[in-house]
């Protein structure tokens, strides 16, 4: 079985269905074959067996977890986990973050190549153009509990604002919206573009400051777009605020290296909700809905969680011991698709070294070294590959921000300026 023949080697797979003898070829594009191709291997269904099965209108393909299934053709991302290897449109990631702006990236992603400073400097004035809210987003977000979750405001804002543009909606202004390839549906696109990535800043820090009783911040002037998000989360009326330079920089890497993973599960899931052609916003909010989960972006605060509950670097020997029991979640640790290391992971880690110049470290992020160190020379971690992943590196150039209450949230550490300066 997978022994190559002497014919001549042809583009294409050669299957015989057992069940009824039958030969088929299914053709091989992009080193690829059509599920649909399995439709046309019929058969009679075996004595007793499911109806539900029916066996005699083709072959299903199953892929439960998408192991080993494409689902679309994509020249964005490319991502080899043996390797540990991520390039976003060809560039490198670790020569994107040293190089390049969120901005910049997100540039190249949508359009497929970096942009002229001209172009730049039209993206970045859009983009930070469309950062200011309607003023009743102020109510809608009120109306959420002092301490509803963050990523709940987040998601129910992005369904909120497709209310308001009934132009960028296909089922107001015709199914072909998007898809007539003119100027002014290009512009429809472009715009929608920059509301949802100028928005999103507004509405993550409006949704941090419900959680602190804060009033909201109009996004500024004059700053960058991880400036200004830094700037709407912490200013407090003071004169000439400006956010620290290094924890700037240290946030647009980490939107940067977020900023695309191929089809990831919030990917995955605004693909299939925009397929039915609902508008940008509720698909963005669908999307962020299945980031909230803990098996996806809700990863970094399973980190920050196991992490407390740790307590100490000297009780990591025994929660090493509990997670090789089962007794215990391991967090941070492992990745789907990569296999080696996680590229994201080694960005972080130097950029999170650059934060703690600033901050100074802490015992949570003791711990955090103390399991590291442990777990890359325990057989058990080494055998599974379990070598951290990026979640685990990435809260900590903004978990000093936080301390956690008694009933295990987490609330803003009032002992730590809001520039990230030592006093």
């Amino acid at each position: 079985m997978g022994q190559p023949t002497d014919s001549t080697p042809t583009n294409s797979l050669t299957v015989r269905d057992n069940r009824t003898g039958k030969v088929y070829d299914v053709p091989i594009v992009d080193n690829s074959i059509p599920a649909t191709a399995f439709k046309a291997m019929k058969a009679k269904p075996a004595p007793g067996e499911r109806e539900e099965n029916e066996t005699e209108r083709g072959l299903r393909v199953s892929d439960r977890g998408f192991l080993n299934t494409a689902v679309i053709q994509s020249q964005i991302t490319y991502i080899d986990g043996e390797a540990g290897v991520l390039r976003y449109r060809g560039y490198p990631i670790e020569q994107l973050a040293l190089h390049s702006s969120h901005l910049e990236t997100a540039y190249l992603l949508i359009y497929g190549s970096l942009p002229s400073a001209n172009q730049l400097k039209v993206f970045e004035a859009e983009v930070l153009h469309h950062g200011v809210i309607h003023s009743d987003a102020e109510l809608f977000c009120r109306s959420f509990r002092y301490d509803a979750h963050p990523m709940a405001i987040l998601t129910s804002a992005f369904a909120y604002l497709g209310s308001y543009y009934g132009e960028a909606n296909p089922s107001l202004q015709g199914q072909s919206l998007y898809t007539k390839g003119d100027p002014a549906s290009l512009a429809i696109m472009d715009k929608q573009i920059y509301r949802l990535i100028g928005k999103a800043t507004t509405l993550a820090a409006m949704a941090y400051r419900v959680r602190q009783g804060r009033d909201f911040v109009t996004p500024p002037n004059g700053l960058s777009y991880t400036g200004s998000f830094l700037y709407q989360m912490d200013h407090l009326g003071e004169e000439n605020y400006t956010p620290n330079p290094v924890l700037e920089k240290a946030l647009d890497v980490l939107f940067l290296i977020h900023a695309d993973h191929e089809l990831n599960a919030s990917a995955t899931t605004v693909l299939q909700t925009g397929s039915s052609l609902v508008d940008p916003y509720s698909a963005i909010a669908a999307g962020c809905a299945s980031l909230y989960g803990p098996l996806h972006g809700g990863a970094n605060e399973a980190v920050i969680r196991m992490l407390i509950s740790i307590g100490k670097p000297e009780n990591v020997p025994a929660f090493i011991e509990a997670v090789k029991k089962r007794e215990k979640v391991l967090s941070g640790f492992g990745h789907r698709v990569y296999k080696t290391s996680d590229p994201r992971s080694f960005i972080v880690r130097k950029t999170a070294d650059e934060v703690f110049k600033i901050t100074g470290k802490d015992e949570l992020l003791e711990t955090a070294m103390a399991l590291h160190e442990a777990a890359m020379k325990d057989e058990y971690f080494i055998k599974r590959r379990l070598a951290p992943n990026v979640d685990f590196w990435c809260v900590f150039p903004v978990h000093d921000r936080f301390e956690p209450r008694s009933n295990g949230n987490l609330q803003e550490r009032s002992d730590i300026p809001r520039d990230g300066l030592p006093t």
